[in-house]
């Protein structure tokens, strides 16, 4: 071979390796084709929904009434959520009990399902009230209690107050409480919060950016079913 031709070779090999390490970069920056993504839907069967049953997007958080991530949540990401989406009819919206810190856990997750219970439009109104009862400091201090949930229901006249006391103090909603239970075990639930969309986990519940840009991606998708 004599030198011209070498060079040429040497020239092409060069190029040839430039292009498949552009090739690579390329491929690992992509987002992961539909097919690749894990998924695992959530069943929301009995579930609070906030916003339009038919919307095509579902948004799910497993969270804990004493949670502080939680409160930090619904005080920042979720009222951008709601703006941008619910009320725009794309996203339905639905929170499952997870019951990480004990006893009050379980007591504030009786306590809404009970409100949810008797009646599902103010729900809402209540599962905001009782993370707002939240301390901002010394989280770990007991505060969930009878006293507790029966005061922020006062705010709500279509709540029956004894009822609500029985169903907490006798344990009355405890079934729909473990239906939770069994919802966030199935999913492998280790931290609060955590988010689903259309059955994909996000890493980080408070990167706003990717939680949209999955959001988008999925109503996109929806167009073209």
């Amino acid at each position: 071979m004599n030198k011209s031709n070498m060079k040429f070779t040497v020239i092409l090999t060069i190029v040839a390796i430039a292009l498949l390490a552009i090739i690579t970069i390329f491929i690992s920056n992509q987002t992961p084709d539909e097919s690749e993504v894990q998924r695992e839907e959530v069943d929301l069967t009995g579930q609070p929904i906030l916003g339009q049953e038919n919307a095509p997007v579902t948004v799910v958080e497993f969270g804990d009434f004493k949670c502080p991530s939680c409160k930090a949540w619904g005080e920042t990401v979720y009222p951008q959520l709601v703006q941008d989406y619910i009320f725009s009819g794309d996203v339905k919206f639905s929170y499952v009990n997870v019951l990480f810190h004990g006893k009050e856990s379980v007591l504030g997750s009786m306590a809404a399902e009970s409100v949810y219970k008797q009646d599902p439009d103010v729900y809402w109104d209540f599962h905001k009230s009782l993370f707002d009862a939240q301390p901002t400091e010394n989280h770990d201090a007991s505060w969930i209690t009878t006293e507790k949930v029966l005061e922020i229901a006062k705010a709500t006249p279509s709540i029956n107050q004894e009822q609500l006391k029985q169903d907490v103090e006798q344990e009355l909603t405890a079934e729909q409480v473990n239906i939770d239970k069994d919802l966030f075990t199935k999913h492998n639930v280790s931290q609060t919060p955590t988010i689903n969309i259309n059955g994909i986990t996000m890493e980080d519940p408070f990167d706003y950016e990717a939680i949209k840009e999955v959001i988008d991606r999925e109503l996109e998708a929806s167009k073209n079913e």
